[in-house]
């Protein structure tokens, strides 16, 4: 193992782990991301093929593979570098994974521009822990940015995030066979819970917007989930927890 001791806030490691931490492209562009945390970093170490260089405080221990290089900064110059506002002391750089096939299954999730990083984060930690198989339609958050990674806490490094298009995903459950429902408050929509959709897959909209039209209007259904009529909607990884918990209730 590796140990280099680096003090210098200036240095062109803790320089692109900033640019990673702050831009989707800068991930992309080098094939790498960063996530914070001891206890992640531990997932990562047990599950993360792709654990490349760990940074950790002055006094922080963490259990690593042998390949990992390991970098010593002081507790300043990791506040500098850290996302948090009380660091735990560890921060890692990970490989991105290749790209996973999109492979149609029965009770899957899809979600639709999923924008917030908390929200797709938890969505895929419940998903996770209920053994629900999830794709990511256009227009979601990076499911490697910092935040989404803690959201999930460690399900990015325990299950592979599939992504795809609405077209791609829509042809595949065609031949598939399989009906893909979208939740959305519509008049025709059915009671979640009147419909077999662990046979199904079901599409989560956007905060804001909800499934975008050309997806409602080639789904096979509409689903609602009951609630109080007062209610305008639910938080996205609440209803994706909902209609989660719904499949497995067979």
């Amino acid at each position: 193992m590796m140990e280099i001791r680096i003090t210098a806030r200036k240095n062109p490691l803790l320089q692109q782990v900033r640019r990673l931490l702050n831009s989707r492209k800068e991930r992309e562009a080098a094939g790498l991301f960063v996530a914070d945390g001891t206890k992640l970093l531990a997932e990562a170490a047990a599950h993360w093929p792709g654990l490349h260089t760990v940074i950790l405080s002055d006094g922080v221990q963490a259990q690593v593979p042998d390949h990992v290089r390991i970098v010593r900064v002081p507790e300043d110059v990791m506040a500098s570098i850290s996302p948090m506002q009380a660091p735990q002391g560890a921060l890692f750089l990970c490989k991105l994974p290749e790209k996973a096939p999109f492979q149609p299954q029965k009770g899957m999730l899809l979600l639709d521009g999923i924008q917030d990083p908390g929200n797709l984060g938890t969505i895929l930690r419940t998903a996770d822990a209920l053994r629900v198989p999830v794709a990511l339609l256009e227009g979601c958050a990076d499911p490697y940015s910092h935040k989404t990674v803690r959201a999930s806490m460690g399900a990015v490094f325990r299950a592979p995030v599939v992504t795809t298009t609405w077209q791609e995903a829509r042809e595949a459950f065609q031949q598939a066979g399989i009906e893909v429902a979208v939740t959305a408050l519509s008049q025709g929509a059915v009671d979640l819970r009147q419909a077999d959709i662990s046979q199904m897959a079901v599409v989560i909209g956007s905060e804001g917007q909800g499934v975008r039209q050309e997806i409602l209007d080639q789904a096979h259904r509409a689903l609602i989930i009951p609630m109080d009529p007062h209610c305008e909607s639910l938080n996205a990884a609440v209803a994706a927890a909902i209609v989660m918990w719904q499949m497995n209730r067979v």
